[in-house]
């Protein structure tokens, strides 16, 4: 079969994978509400092109924190890659970095920020939970600054691991040959079966739920890295990182694993763009399926994209190619959603361009 889009993956990806790592990968919180509606919210905002523009050059090039790279598309932090797929995230490593674009690498995992560094060159960004014990979120910092990362993804909405059901009933736990690499030699590599999800009791033993805002300040204190703040969904506290230097954000419900009946992450972008007052980038992850999705996110005023179920279903199913694959038809898609909306650069796109369920009615300008 030909793959034409990165939602087929998945149907693929279903069909290979055991059924504890297939629904660990594809579930979301509770009654999955927002998972669904991650998805369905983008077919609400609809386009609004522009016609008879010269569109025979497009750039789609952008700068993140300062590096260049080739689309405003980039790859989330998903944990346990080699569930998924024997290469695991040295894959998705390799395939990002072939598609000039930026990779995030979990904490949890099963590749660690040394063997990543050690697939070749390519920006990379790692993605931090803090643990209790904060020596280990120390050497951890440090250990990815010293492999080459060049920012801290720091995830802020897991003070507790959201109620996945279907993890309860498979009483899911990585499997035997598999650690969390980052903390081997620390004790913390492992996931133990329990009477529960083997992740949620895991999360309750060693992350921080005393995490707060003045963390924030002590990670500033023992690392240069800019550190961005992952799961943010309101004004308020867009406002607060802000305030507390952050070098962006990125507006995420963690792929609706976590609190379910949170809005969609494309409904909740404008008003954490806004409260930012263009002060720092803002970033979007969440229910991102096609070119069209990303441009939508670009016009409601989202610095980029990251894609985090479509790199592990692709990785499933055909390995690096598939990640190449992946971000290759996302590209495709964009460009080609650039091009029938009359934009020629990232730039050109703006709010005009879409209509959200939001908007006021628009009157029409006398002729």
């Amino acid at each position: 079969m030909e793959i034409t889009n990165v939602m087929e993956y998945e149907k693929l990806a279903k069909e290979k994978l055991p059924k504890m790592i297939y629904d660990y990968y594809s579930s979301g919180a509770e009654d999955q509400w927002t998972l669904k509606e991650n998805r369905h919210a983008f077919s609400r905002i609809l386009f609004r092109p522009r016609i008879l523009v010269d569109v025979s050059k497009i750039d789609m090039t952008t700068t993140v924190l300062g590096f260049k790279i080739s689309m405003p598309i980039m790859v989330a932090p998903t944990a346990m890659q080699k569930m998924a797929h024997p290469d695991g995230e040295y894959a998705t490593a390799r395939a990002s970095a072939a598609a000039g674009t930026i990779m995030t690498l979990s904490s949890w995992g099963t590749s660690s920020v040394e063997e990543v560094a050690s697939t070749g060159p390519g920006v990379r960004f790692f993605q931090l939970y803090v643990y209790k014990d904060r020596n280990v979120v120390t050497q951890l910092v440090k250990r990815a600054e010293n492999a080459g990362f060049k920012a801290i993804v720091l995830t802020v909405d897991t003070p507790r691991l959201g109620r996945r059901e279907s993890d309860i009933k498979n009483r899911f736990v990585l499997p035997p040959n598999l650690t969390l690499k980052n903390f081997d030699g620390l004790n913390l590599g492992k996931l133990d079966k329990t009477d529960d999800s083997g992740l949620a009791s895991y999360v309750a033993g060693q992350v921080d739920r005393s995490l707060s805002w003045k963390d924030v300040q002590w990670l500033k204190k023992i690392t240069p890295l800019p550190i961005l703040v992952k799961g943010v969904l309101t004004a308020e506290d867009a406002r607060i990182a802000v305030q507390h230097g952050v070098a962006g954000i990125v507006v995420s419900n963690h792929g609706a694993r976590q609190l379910d009946y949170v809005p969609a992450t494309i409904m909740a972008l404008e008003e954490v763009v806004k409260a930012t007052q263009s002060r720092v980038p803002v970033y979007l992850d969440g229910g991102v399926r096609r070119g069209t999705d990303v441009f939508k996110a670009l016009a409601l005023g989202a610095s980029g994209v990251f894609i985090g179920r479509p790199v592990v279903f692709s990785l499933v199913v055909d390995g690096e190619a598939g990640v190449r694959k992946t971000l290759q038809m996302l590209h495709d898609e964009l460009e080609l959603t650039m091009a029938l909306s009359g934009c020629r650069s990232l730039a050109e796109i703006t709010r005009n361009h879409i209509v959200a369920p939001w908007d006021p009615p628009r009157v029409a300008p006398r002729l």
